[in-house]
């Protein structure tokens, strides 16, 4: 059977119950046992198949940019953050703000007043006005915070406009997003790289860092997840704009925010640098919170009585992922349960381990954790260059504890010294991925799914993630008196 992308894009929007299409409502119906079978037989040898490799953007040095030109769409939830830390970072301007509510655009012009640095210039107004943005030829960079729909579709137009793409997380919602996000960014020697900033964390930089130098030993087994209690915020009038997020939970019952949990322990398992995931599994629990909070919110004010639906996704959801080298990941994602927060972060190697929660973060060579003088010692052996170098300053700029900060001075330090991001357009690809396949597993009774190889081979002689900083790290960082006495240190 000879099939390529495009075909396997069709198979999977029929067999995958609506992994490619925009909608979902399919998901949610169980196949037959002989149906479910056909599907995933087509499915999984069309994963497998070869498709055409434009360009290797995997260790791809983009030309030098000496001073990049940054434009943000999305000045909402994360976007005010992002101007924040980006105004703390030498050899940027920030040239472009946007958003279709142009009173936030006026907020994000008063950061960067609090900053000293020239207003930049404003879209907004409409739906499209970000368009606009990635036509302009005075920017490099587009930084997208919007609602996950728009993430590839925003993407995509950056890079066919001749700008570098950075957007928040995930970076594709369907499978054919996540190609479509490959094929854009070799086409046009563009990066694209996912804003995966708890790769960037502390624990995580230390522990990959230690995974680098063989202190776990072989890396048998890794767990990541996303729980973390938001169930409040979704069901909320005051949060997402348009319910945008409570709506993403209706119709797709999988583990729909992956990549948190997911982006560290990729990195540490070399994955799409040294091995490949092959095939995962998912199961998830039924809905025991959502639906019963939109009636009894309906009761009270028809408002919520479109979100009356018992088509929302399970609660508590683990997907399981094995690699072509026999490593496996465990990802889970609960965001109703009342639970204490928790990336899990366990790493397990035939020499030793690492689990980040519950914090502090606590490593073993065997049945028992090293203590706190032992740990000093680890941290002072294994803290990677970038926490020495922007570490302190990172936990004063803050954003979630300095990691967002580190992870936006090392995008810019890369595009300014002309070097390879540590997330690349197939980490953004694969670890987003893993949402849409984790519906079809859910919807076929947790049948396992072919995972497709979005380097088209190249894995196999791809270098890993440089968490060294052999290279670059010559990007200043910046702090007038006015936005330090302003600071979350």
């Amino acid at each position: 059977m000879k099939t390529n992308r495009r075909k396997f894009f069709q198979i999977a929007g029929v067999a995958g119950a609506g992994v490619i299409s925009g909608g979902f409502s399919s998901c949610t119906q169980t196949a037959s046992s002989q149906q479910a079978e056909s599907n995933l037989a087509g499915i999984k040898e069309s994963a497998l198949a070869s498709h055409p490799s434009v360009f290797n953007m995997s260790g791809y040095a983009a030309p030098k940019i000496e001073t990049v030109r940054v434009g943000f769409i999305g000045l909402g939830n994360r976007g005010p953050g992002a101007v924040e830390r980006i105004s703390n970072i030498e050899g940027v301007q920030i040239v472009g703000l946007c958003d279709k509510d142009i009173s936030r655009v006026a907020k994000g012009q008063k950061i960067l007043e609090k900053h000293s640095l020239p207003k930049a210039k404003e879209y907004g107004g409409s739906e499209d006005a970000w368009k606009e943005m990635c036509e302009s030829p005075d920017i490099d960079l587009i930084y997208i915070c919007t609602p996950w729909s728009l993430h590839t579709p925003m993407a995509v137009y950056a890079m066919e406009n001749d700008k570098h793409a950075a957007t928040e997380v995930p970076a594709a919602v369907t499978v054919d997003q996540a190609w479509q996000l490959v094929e854009t960014s070799e086409r046009t020697k563009k990066h694209c790289m996912m804003l995966e900033n708890c790769c960037y964390d502390f624990f995580e930089l230390l522990t990959l860092n230690m995974a680098r130098q063989g202190f776990f030993g072989e890396i048998i087994h890794t767990e990541g997840a996303y729980i973390h209690t938001l169930i409040d915020s979704n069901l909320s009038k005051d949060g997402y704009s348009d319910m945008w997020r409570l709506r993403e939970n209706q119709g797709r019952n999988g583990n729909l925010y992956p990549t948190h949990g997911l982006g560290p322990v990729c990195q540490v398992l070399n994955v799409n640098r040294g091995d490949k995931m092959d095939y995962l599994t998912s199961m998830s629990s039924f809905d025991f919170q959502m639906a019963k909070r939109a009636e009894e919110l309906a009761a009270k004010d028809d408002f919520w009585n479109e979100f009356k639906t018992d088509n929302y996704r399970g609660n508590m959801n683990t997907t399981m992922v094995r690699t072509n080298k026999g490593k496996t990941i465990m990802i889970q994602h609960d965001v109703t349960s009342p639970r204490v927060y928790s990336r899990i972060h366990l790493v397990s190697g035939t020499e030793g381990m690492a689990r980040k929660y519950p914090t502090p973060g606590k490593i073993a060579k065997g049945h028992s954790w090293f203590g706190e003088d032992e740990m000093k010692v680890l941290e002072e052996k294994y803290t990677p260059k970038i926490v020495k170098l922007v570490g302190d300053m990172a936990k004063k700029v803050g954003g979630h504890g300095g990691m967002d900060f580190m992870m936006d001075w090392r995008l810019i330090d890369c595009l300014r010294n002309g070097i390879p991001l540590d997330q690349d357009v197939y980490d953004a690809a694969l670890w987003s991925v893993i949402a849409p396949l984790s519906e079809w597993s859910v919807a076929n009774k947790s049948n396992s799914i072919e995972v497709p190889d979005f380097t088209n081979g190249a894995w196999k002689t791809n270098t890993p993630v440089d968490v060294t900083l052999s290279k670059g790290g010559t990007t200043s960082v910046r702090v007038t008196a006015e936005a330090e006495s302003q600071l979350n240190v």
